[in-house]
């Protein structure tokens, strides 16, 4: 059999999709080990300690329970969306990691547009939701679905805030662009109260404590996945947590200097620095998680309309003034 072109291409592809999934997979099976363990010994009790040495096959353990049980379609719901849902927000989740740069050349898809296009993918994660709730045909399901999808287009629109005073910053969409202007001043100096803001934004966006409100125990049982068992139940809690790496990654990018080391150090590569980060950032996920409790929903909308919103139009201003009277020398030469 001869291969042409198109043939070796789509081989190569498969490849490098394989290549990128893997390690992303592994990723989040440790990072809920370390999760578990993390607040285990914040609450001073065991974690996961029997599978394994140190628990560290937990998440296989895990792995293997939920693809081993029976894939549950309720008899009422609209099967073919209900099993389409969780498919599309792991494809997106697992196509957003296609733009990011773990250095300047090792990265999958690169282009000067690669912010706007990872804002367009983010967006489009709440149609999985949505049609979760709703191919459920379940009031649970579907309300809890609403209440996600209410609480991340409301805070989608103040992480586009927050990120575009790092475009004006440095001049680009594109994230590499972005990383090389950090080589000697991160972002999160100039933009702290940005910064923080978007932390705060990236946890509502996940559905993450203490705004993890879609499926709180005491309000809509799981949320808009309820219905969910099996390997579907496995994709999107596979994508929530893809989702929380792949937003420490942009926090890392955007403010923390990206693969730059700390303090110009050069031991070790710049994928390291870089990975070292996000697990600085991951580590703040799960120490909020176990230290502090839940939001009302209220509380958490009026938290990103009547103060995020306003500050972040205020400081866009702020940043964009300075930028026009010292012709955009001050935060590119003065901060960095």
């Amino acid at each position: 059999m001869v291969l042409n072109f198109n043939g070796y291409f789509i081989i190569w592809n498969s490849v490098i999709s394989i290549l990128l999934i893997v390690p992303i997979i592994l990723s989040v099976a440790f990072f809920t080990l370390a999760e578990r363990k993390i607040m285990a010994t914040i609450h001073r009790r065991e974690g996961p300690n029997i599978v394994g040495f140190w628990g560290l096959l937990q998440p296989f353990a895990d792995a293997l329970k939920l693809l081993l049980k029976e894939i549950i379609v309720p008899l009422k719901s609209y099967s073919s969306l209900f099993i389409i849902a969780p498919f599309l927000g792991l494809f997106l989740s697992f196509l957003s990691w296609s733009f990011i740069p773990f250095n300047f050349n090792n990265v999958l898809i690169d282009f000067n547009l690669s912010l706007l296009v990872w804002l367009a993918i983010s967006s489009l994660s709440v149609y999985s939701i949505i049609l979760a709730g709703w191919a459920s045909n379940s009031k649970y399901a579907f309300l809890g679905s609403l209440r996600s999808c209410a609480q991340m287009l409301s805070y989608e629109v103040s992480i586009s805030l927050c990120v575009l005073p790092v475009i004006l910053c440095s001049n680009s969409l594109n994230l590499i662009d972005i990383v090389y202007f950090q080589k000697n001043t991160w972002y999160i100096f100039p933009l702290l109260p940005i910064s923080v803001i978007f932390f705060v934004s990236m946890l509502a966006e996940t559905n993450r404590a203490p705004f993890d409100l879609p499926e709180a125990e005491a309000e809509l049982v799981a949320g808009f996945f309820v219905e969910y068992s099996s390997i579907n139940f496995a994709m999107f809690f596979l994508a929530e947590y893809s989702n929380m790496l792949l937003m420490s990654s942009l926090f890392v990018i955007f403010f923390l200097g990206g693969w730059w080391p700390f303090f110009n150090l050069n031991f070790f590569s710049y994928e390291f620095w870089f990975i070292f980060k996000i697990c600085l950032i991951a580590f703040l996920y799960v120490l909020i998680r176990a230290a502090f409790p839940r939001f009302r929903y209220d509380q958490l909308m009026d938290i990103c309309w009547k103060f995020f919103l306003p500050f972040n139009f205020i400081y866009l201003l702020f940043i964009t003034a300075i930028l026009l009277i010292t012709d955009g020398l001050i935060i590119p030469v003065y901060f960095i």
